[in-house]
């Protein structure tokens, strides 16, 4: 009986065998039992054969004992655990895996990624502050935010691929492949994230230090992201994948809020990530070949037919609106405060010229049939002025002017303006409706409908004033009726600024998407958005005063009815319609 139970094992495991090989099965899934004796443990053999293909295929099998005895030698070696797996020293290998290629496990999506990040960097200027500036609280965004969670997010990909391997949840990788994959990802990717580096010696957006490109917690993110993705998101559910690069990019977002980064550190950042994983994976493929090996690929491409729900990365260029006047600003001096030639001039409107912007976002929906689904979108767009420097020139040389007047020129030891933000920075959050129409299995045409949020910050120019405060000579020994006094004075202001409403914004676009392969696609696009905002520019070229002559703007105040610090508002309405030409990296499912 017991000699009956081998044959038939052996011939089940071997018509399983060439069947999978002859169909080029690559998803295990039904577990076919079969026991050598009543006191032996169950063995586990996990494979899918069609019904119909068994009696074709037993005519043509040759049975070897040499053979038949090897095979079961492996089958027993590879046994399913259930419940927590700590055994980390043994490198358990399931016999059905079909072994990977080095180039099975490069897609490549990390090297333009990264090359999106080193244009940004030569664009860098549409979303950087001053760091020279005396205010280290200067950000990107003008608020108060900072956080210390991006430190342990980075970690999360790794964290949640052990942790499910601790649960016994069964992965590609038996825990020795694992652990070589790992170390050998963390390894290439701090190779290439310190030599550029300490090369680059780009300077973080705070001003504290010379290694901020690329982003070395985003770099670790990203390899932690796509271990999870290899692990399991490729051999179990494309969810794992999305978890982790969610998080992921959720931690590089956080460096740039919190000061440390600058958006190409980011991206750069990212992709090291990706391509340092891809080439340590391919590594071991080499050196373990078969060994090691539980579970192949779901499948080797994304079918966008029937899985057309993704997760993006993005990155383009903006066009549209390039032009903004305001009208002249109301100033109302009084006629006695005017020389005779200041009151035949005219201030000229402010005129802003834009540059091509910069945007850079995340994107996803979820598609509940293949052709509708529901997602959103988060992207920052800057747009730099051209000119502005100009007008900085030129107002420093107004202010320099007056500080060698003969009646305050003694009280005043510098006076001028400078740029602290010579751009406008669009943060918008848009939801709605997806639409795809799969042309082939690995090319699909989408579109959508948008409507959501946008928010802008402004355009910034402070002024400075050193010196001395001006006081009532009581004396009037010499005629002066004020005259510097012992007491210094520091004193900074919004010298001007621009500021747009924030408004609802309604957006669509078209989009061309390719399949490449695990999982990962690509995808050109061209969006379109709309909104309507007023944009309203505030000026104060005197505020200074406040401080270098009190009793002067109360006297004026009092005898003109007239406030020389105010601040002076223009403002216009615009109809903003916009454009976005780019390109990007998709994980789908």
């Amino acid at each position: 009986m017991r000699k009956l139970y081998i044959i038939l094992f052996l011939m089940v495991a071997t018509l399983m065998s060439v069947t999978a090989q002859a169909t080029e099965v690559t998803e295990i899934r039904d577990s076919l039992e079969c026991s050598v004796d009543e006191t032996e443990p169950a063995i586990n053999v996990t494979d899918t054969v069609p019904i119909h293909s068994i009696d074709s295929i037993s005519e043509q099998v040759v049975f070897d004992p040499a053979s038949e005895l090897e095979l079961l030698n492996a089958v027993n070696k590879y046994r399913k655990y259930n419940g927590p797996d700590f055994h980390f020293l043994k490198n358990t290998t399931n016999p059905s895996v079909k072994p990977y290629t080095f180039m099975q496990d490069q897609t490549w999506g990390g090297v333009p990624v990264f090359f999106a990040g080193l244009i940004a960097k030569s664009e860098k200027e549409a979303f950087r502050q001053n760091y020279k500036n005396e205010n280290p609280r200067i950000r990107l965004i003008k608020y108060n935010f900072h956080t210390e969670i991006d430190n342990y997010t980075q970690f999360a990909g790794i964290g949640l691929t052990v942790g499910l391997k601790l649960a016994g949840i069964e992965g590609r990788s038996s825990w020795p492949r694992l652990a070589a994959s790992s170390f050998a990802s963390y390894a290439v990717m701090a190779a290439f994230v310190n030599g550029i580096k300490y090369t680059a010696s780009e300077m973080r957006p705070d001003g504290s230090t010379r290694n901020s490109w690329p982003s070395g917690h985003t770099a670790t993110a990203f390899v932690g992201a796509t271990i999870l993705h290899k692990e399991y998101g490729l051999t179990r559910s494309p969810w794992y994948s999305i978890a982790g690069y969610t998080v992921a990019t959720a931690t590089g977002v956080m460096r740039v809020l919190n000061n440390r980064h600058w958006v190409s550190d980011v991206l750069s950042g990212a992709g090291i990530g990706i391509l340092s994983t891809e080439l340590a994976y391919g590594i071991c493929d080499l050196l373990f070949k078969e060994k090691g090996l539980l579970m192949n690929d779901l499948s080797s491409y994304p079918n966008l037919s029937q899985n057309p729900s993704f997760f993006s990365i993005s990155m383009g260029v903006g066009l549209g609106n390039k032009n903004l006047r305001l009208p002249t600003f109301n100033f109302d001096i009084p006629e006695e405060l005017l020389d005779d030639d200041e009151s035949s001039e005219e201030d000229e409107p402010l005129h802003l010229k834009f540059r091509t912007a910069t945007a850079v976002g995340v994107e996803g929906a979820w598609f509940f049939c293949p052709y509708v689904g529901i997602g959103g979108r988060l992207r920052v767009k800057s747009s730099p002025i051209n000119g502005w420097s100009r007008f900085n020139d030129s107002e420093n040389e107004l202010l320099q002017d007056f500080s060698k007047d003969p009646d305050f020129g003694e009280a005043i030891d510098s006076l001028g303006v400078h740029i602290e933000s010579d751009h406008i920075t669009e943060f918008a959050a848009d939801a709605g409706v997806y639409f795809n129409l799969p042309l082939t299995s690995r090319l699909a045409l989408g579109t959508k409908l948008l409507v959501g949020r946008s928010v802008m910050d402004d355009i910034d120019v402070n002024g400075a004033f050193l010196g001395h405060r001006l006081q009532v000579n009581v004396f009037n020994d010499n005629g002066d009726v004020f005259i510097p006094s012992e007491q210094p004075v520091k004193y900074e202001w919004d010298y001007i600024d621009v500021h747009a409403s924030n408004s609802i914004k309604f957006g669509t676009g078209i989009s061309l998407t390719y399949a490449h392969k695990n999982s990962f696609s690509w995808r050109l696009f061209c969006d379109y958005d709309y909104s309507h905002k007023t944009f309203t520019a505030s000026y104060c070229p005197m505020g200074f005063m406040k401080e270098l002559a009190p009793d002067m703007c109360t006297l004026i105040e009092l005898m003109y009815d007239w406030d020389m610090t105010k601040t002076f508002t223009s403002s216009a309405s615009k109809h903003l319609h916009q454009w976005v030409l780019g390109g990007a990296l998709c994980v789908s499912f």
